[in-house]
């Protein structure tokens, strides 16, 4: 017999000083206790979210585990001129022996948001799943009926030119407003909302790009490319162009949520999706639309405009800084409130483009306005004197 040669491996040594060894109460939990609920009894929501992100004013004794060239660690306050109570607190002092322990949590007003919708990981991809799911659904059973047969020919005309033109602002916004905004938010609560926020623009842009190869496919003369010329030359359009290019500019990722959510999304693009296209396409034989554009209509009021009232109303709340917020806020709405109506104005004349008119433009923008009233009133902000012209 052969004996075989035993290898030379180390052996692993168990001193009971890994992770995981000391066994403590609620060493068996499988709830986290180091924060404090938003209700009497926590979520899971809060469980996978809550401090995820950790930061030194808590826990991290040795300081912020990453930064930036110069210098500068984590997720740096002044990314924001808006303030939550506790933010001008300086970061303890750190030392051999100083212990981990921070100030008590929250160790400032930021960590006190909560996503009503409780966005995070697992619920985007069943959302979104969903959401995709059933809009190719109806894209398919309208091919299969030959629906798209039943549209009127300047429909077709206004919904390769417009409805196709609708896909840059969602890119553009999701891609460089939403996505660049949420790496500046300073906790995991947040990056988590306003990451949705942005997968739900650039979902809805795809849904459009692919919704325009179908047309192209299925529609006789479609030109699937006229969204193009229509975005970089139609004057109507150019407007809107505009202020989605200076939105996707604003480095105070507050002030960029704040102009995109409260701001461009109630006077122009609910303006667009739900008082013209949702109104004129059924009078023009178009059922199939409506469901797209809905389903981005549906992702703002529904969920993107509701995390950010929420973050909002804490802030022109808050214990400590409430003047200074509300202050801030209403500088913005002077500044962007104008450059919203403007761009919403410019497009008048497409209200008059298809064959069957959808109501009145004026009727749609006084809609529009006080839709967008009712948002600012609601976060305690003054409504600006510009929506009176």
């Amino acid at each position: 017999m052969t004996s075989t040669q035993e290898r030379s491996v180390p052996k692993p040594v168990f001193t009971d000083a890994e992770a995981g060894a000391k066994e403590f109460p609620d060493s068996d939990s499988r709830r986290f206790n180091y924060f404090i609920p938003a209700k009497r009894k926590q979520s899971h929501y809060e469980d996978v979210t809550v401090e995820v992100q950790p930061d030194p004013r808590h826990y991290l004794s040795q300081g912020w585990l990453y930064g930036f060239a110069d210098g500068r660690g984590g997720y740096p306050l002044d990314w924001t001129a808006l303030k939550a109570w506790g933010v001008d607190r300086p970061e303890p002092e750190r030392y051999p022996g100083s212990g981990g322990k921070g100030y008590d949590w929250p160790a400032h007003g930021w960590h006190e948001f909560r996503d009503p919708n409780e966005e995070w990981e697992l619920t985007l991809y069943r959302y979104n799943s969903n959401v995709v799911r059933q809009v190719n659904q109806n894209v398919e059973n309208a091919r299969q009926s030959k629906a798209f047969e039943q549209w009127n020919p300047n429909w077709v005309r206004f919904v390769e030119r417009n409805v196709g033109a609708w896909m840059h602002v969602d890119h553009g916004l999701g891609l460089y407003l939403y996505a660049n905004a949420q790496r500046r938010a300073p906790t995991n609560m947040h990056n988590n909302a306003i990451s949705v926020n942005s997968m739900h623009r650039i979902r809805a842009a795809q849904d459009l790009a692919l919704y325009n190869l179908t047309l192209t496919e299925e529609v006789p003369g479609f030109d699937g490319a006229a969204h193009l010329e229509t975005w970089s030359s139609d004057p109507a359009w150019q407007g809107v162009r505009e202020v989605a290019e200076q939105l996707t500019s604003i480095w105070d990722w507050g002030e960029a949520i704040f102009a995109g959510n409260v701001v461009f999304e109630p006077l122009v693009g609910e303006l667009f999706r739900s008082q013209l296209v949702q109104h004129a396409a059924p009078r023009n034989g178009d059922f199939v639309t409506p469901t797209i554009v809905g389903a981005a209509e549906y992702d703002f009021a529904e969920r993107d405009l509701r995390y950010t009232q929420a973050m909002f109303e804490l802030l022109t709340a808050d214990r400590e800084f409430a003047d200074h917020n509300k202050t801030l806020l209403n500088g913005w709405l002077t500044d962007w409130v104008p450059r919203a109506l403007q761009a919403a104005r410019k497009m008048q004349p497409l209200w008059s483009q298809p064959d069957q008119k959808p109501p009145r433009f004026e009727d749609s923008l006084d809609a529009a306005k006080s839709r967008f009233a009712g948002i600012v009133t609601d976060l305690h902000l003054d409504v600006p004197k510009e929506l009176a012209q």
